[in-house]
């Protein structure tokens, strides 16, 4: 059977990853002059309290060369095929570590590397399917190419509290940031083809924003996959979540509605507050 392989900004919950038997290759979030593993060492909240005490963004980067070649090589001993996902590589350098790891290997016959043009749970949606295609039997190739025809059907986008982390970034300039804070704004972030940008942007608190964010997305949540559909979330409090879930499930769309926590690299770009419906059309 075709062995599943993702990069740690999926965001799949330990659930998830166990029941679709996938394997994750961790990318790296620098602290200062400490180094971590994404979803092994470092919890979102811990980066939280580092970047706020220090008033800067961690730094993260791609996973380790030999980490993937450790990850692949037992797989591979095997003479399975391989498909490995990556956050889109306009954000990472994730899916090019893949495929020279692949060419260590000696192996690019039999790994496939999907660039998903995504990150977060937009990565999961995908990851998920090809799980599901593997199960029945697929090729690694089949995968792969199914992969690329749905890559463009996957509809992620998310709501931040705070600008203040991508102002850290330098994804949001110091204005903007300042005047979002002033005056409640939250802006929409969508993933098109593999790059982040803002569209719609809220006012108010975050309790009746998010509902409105989700609710604006109605007529597309209709005619989505119904399979399921992610809640993602970089910490936020409880009530909010449920009053996105409360409607999702009111639509009578969905068989899942699956509610996750953002990993460390995605938490450490967004910071605390944000949320994302993500789903399949």
């Amino acid at each position: 059977m075709v062995k599943i392989i993702s990069d740690s900004t999926c965001d799949l919950s330990p659930e998830l990853i166990e029941r679709y038997d996938v394997d994750i290759l961790p990318l790296h979030i620098v602290l200062g002059d400490e180094e971590y593993l994404d979803g092994k060492n470092i919890s979102p909240d811990e980066i939280y309290a580092w970047a706020d005490k220090n008033q800067t963004t961690p730094k993260t980067s791609a996973p380790a060369i030999e980490d993937a070649i450790a990850l692949m090589q037992p797989y591979v001993k095997e003479d399975r095929e391989i498909v490995c996902f990556s956050i889109s590589e306009d954000m990472s350098t994730s899916a090019n570590v893949m495929r020279i790891a692949a060419e260590e290997l000696e192996a690019e016959d039999r790994i496939f590397v999907v660039n998903s043009a995504n990150l977060s749970t937009g990565i999961g949606l995908l990851v998920i399917e090809a799980a599901i295609m593997a199960k029945e039997g697929k090729t690694g190739k089949e995968i792969a190419e199914a992969m690329e025809r749905l890559k463009p059907a996957v509809c992620a986008s998310f709501v931040v509290d705070t600008l203040e982390y991508l102002h850290r970034g330098g994804r949001c300039s110091g204005v903007a940031a300042f005047v979002g804070g002033a005056f409640k704004l939250h802006p929409t972030i969508v993933v098109e083809n593999g790059k982040m940008r803002p569209t719609k942007k809220y006012r108010g608190k975050m309790s009746s924003v998010l509902l409105s964010y989700a609710k604006d997305q109605e007529e597309n949540l209709r005619k989505a996959k119904p399979d399921r559909v992610f809640i993602t979330h970089s910490g936020c409090d409880e009530a909010w979540i449920k009053a996105v879930y409360d409607y999702l499930e009111s639509l009578h769309v969905f068989n899942e509605i699956l509610v996750t926590r953002a990993g460390g690299v995605i938490s450490s770009h967004c910071g605390p507050g944000t949320l994302g419906v993500l789903f399949l059309v």
